[in-house]
């Protein structure tokens, strides 16, 4: 297996294993920390696929890491019921709680288990693509945004969000900070698969570029995100490696780690609120 199968299988794993479990868990509390993304993403819906439809009324919208859907059922009640909105993950729980979103909220939206770098788009070809930090994973981007522009068949646009350095976004790295001293989590290498994989400006110029993308630009988009004081410890606990680590410590070690990792969010929290900047990029590009 080479270095490219493993990340395949790394990221299958996680993402139908213990992360993708945690964060069906942790929907609620996820989709308001992230709210004021879906709300861009939604309004530039609106306006892309107003202008690729040219008031027909059917858009054809693809959210590519689409989660547990929060995004692409917002965008379907956007656009309404002429819309065709689809979202694909690679993660078999977070899709399945998807569809029961969208069977319980009424809202036409389906969701695809699938690896969007490698899926088989069919027709009809999709206006926009869309993503809500869902594009940094791929283990070759390239030909992942390539596989995506097929989608569009020439003629669509892209809007993605996803996070600058993570040296501009300390609150998404301050639990790895607190916990060095009791865990061995090496930082990812350059340019791996992972959550500040875009964080390079001309990198994903790029990529987007060598995968026939035009039209690219890239907007810094930084907003507050918020979460209510009694979910950050469960936020800290359940998501990212800090999350997967924990299991496999001693029940005396893990509770100390909790607490040193919990105190250091302190500055972050506002009475009952914690409050965070995120510094992310809005991608646009056309196909």
């Amino acid at each position: 297996m080479d270095r490219r199968d493993e990340v395949v299988t790394e990221q299958a794993a996680l993402w139908n294993g213990p992360g993708g479990h945690a964060w069906v868990q942790l929907q609620g509390v996820m989709d308001g920390v992230l709210r004021p993304f879906e709300d861009v993403l939604v309004a530039e819906a609106e306006a892309a696929a107003g202008l690729r439809v040219a008031g027909s009324g059917h858009a054809r919208v693809l959210d590519v890491g689409c989660g547990a859907g929060a995004t692409t059922l917002a965008i379907a009640r956007r656009l309404g019921p002429g819309a065709d909105c689809t979202g694909l993950d690679i993660s078999e729980p977070l899709v399945a709680a998807a569809r029961g979103r969208a069977e319980a909220e009424g809202v036409p939206a389906r969701f695809v288990l699938a690896d969007a770098q490698r899926h088989r788009f069919e027709p009809p070809a999709v206006d926009l693509i869309v993503s809500r930090f869902g594009v940094m994973f791929f283990d070759d981007p390239v030909a992942a945004f390539t596989n995506l522009r097929s989608a569009t068949s020439g003629s669509g646009a892209l809007r993605a969000i996803a996070w600058r350095t993570a040296a501009e976004n300390p609150f998404m790295t301050e639990a790895a900070r607190a916990a060095a001293p009791f865990l061995a989590l090496p930082p990812p290498a350059p340019d791996a698969p992972g959550q500040f994989a875009f964080g390079d400006r001309a990198r994903v110029v790029g990529i987007l570029g060598d995968s026939g993308w035009t039209g690219i630009d890239l907007e810094p988009l930084d907003v507050t995100c918020t979460m209510a004081e009694g979910d950050l410890l469960a936020y800290l606990t359940h998501l990212g490696p800090l999350g997967r680590a924990l299991t496999e410590l001693d029940a005396v070690t893990a509770t100390e780690l909790i607490d040193v990792v919990r105190a250091a969010f302190d500055p972050y929290v506002r009475g009952d609120e914690v409050r965070f900047d995120a510094a992310c990029w809005l991608v646009r590009a056309d196909s």
